[in-house]
């Protein structure tokens, strides 16, 4: 009896869905920036059109406007063409990191066999400040954990007079992130802060 086709590509589609929940979508800025390009050049194509039949411009005179071009940085204050050039090198950063930068976004994956388990970093932050906490003996505000997209940073307050051990807690942390296998694991880090609090 043959295999269901389906299951076959059912690695693949989680993987797909997977990476769609890690990654953020290009759709919207790709899709405004289109929008803006195609308006710009049916103006173009618009006005080319006037002006090959011989009617007045709608809204831009295109040998006005080439002129004006052509004379830069002439008739403009140095200010303004300053920030205009300004803008549009911060305007092409943008659009270039947006096309480069994978854009993930601060999501884990857990592996399981039988479904697709994405988990936010606020979720893994719980669980490993909860671990942290236990393994300073600390009160519950006394710990800060920061789960970024390649590392964990745990920030401890001790209590005045109760000295922390940072090799357990980063030990804690670590494997309360093996028992749950998040990928890609993240570097720990532990900061204890040289100041305690009184009466935790």
């Amino acid at each position: 009896m043959s295999a269901d086709p389906s299951d076959r590509s059912s690695p693949a589609v989680t993987a797909r869905i997977v990476r769609r929940e890690l990654h953020s979508s290009r759709a919207v800025p790709s899709v405004m920036t289109a929008i803006v390009l195609v308006v710009a050049h049916l103006v173009l194509l618009f006005e080319a059109v006037l002006r090959a039949v011989g009617d007045r411009p709608f809204l831009v005179d295109l040998e006005a406007t080439a002129a004006w071009i052509g004379a830069l940085p002439a008739g403009v204050p140095p200010t303004l063409l300053g920030t205009g050039a300004l803008l549009l090198v911060v305007l092409g950063v943008l659009l270039l990191l947006l096309a480069v930068l994978p854009g993930r976004r601060a999501r884990y994956t857990i592996p399981n066999p039988r479904a697709a388990v994405v988990v936010d970093a606020e979720v893994v932050a719980s669980s490993l400040a909860r671990r942290a906490r236990v393994a300073a003996g600390v009160a519950p505000e006394q710990v800060l954990v920061t789960v970024g997209r390649s590392s964990v940073t745990v920030q401890i307050r001790p209590t005045s007079g109760v000295p922390v051990d940072a090799d357990a807690v980063r030990a804690a942390v670590a494997d309360d992130l093996r028992r749950s296998s998040v990928e890609p694991a993240p570097r720990i880090s532990v900061v204890v802060a040289e100041s305690g609090v009184i009466g935790q």
